[in-house]
């Protein structure tokens, strides 16, 4: 049961981090007008990605300096989630796989 357990939170960190990436490519793709979000089928996708990420993303920005159109919030969020990842199994997992086997 600690094994599902832990295969559900890390699945979702790494559903997160993925839809983190997507959202980083597809803005790099509107900037360089490669996808055009009068298309109403991007504009959808690009309002749903950054629902999901905003707020996520929003209160990393408020702690980053302006990088002059640089974007590090992303990076900056994978690496949280990541080191997330990495307190959980060294602290929670072991008891859960204890108690719950």
């Amino acid at each position: 049961m600690g094994s599902a357990i832990w295969f559900i939170f890390s699945s979702i960190i790494d559903l997160i981090v993925f839809v983190v990436i997507i959202n980083a490519v597809i803005s790099w793709l509107i900037a360089f007008d490669v996808l055009n979000v009068r298309n109403q089928t991007i504009y959808r996708v690009v309002r749903t990605l950054d629902a999901v990420t905003d707020p996520l993303l929003r209160p990393i920005r408020r702690f980053l300096p302006n990088f002059g159109g640089l974007d590090l919030s992303p990076i900056v969020l994978i690496i949280l989630l990541q080191a997330l990842r990495i307190l959980v199994a060294k602290t929670v997992y072991p008891l859960l796989v204890g108690s719950l086997g």
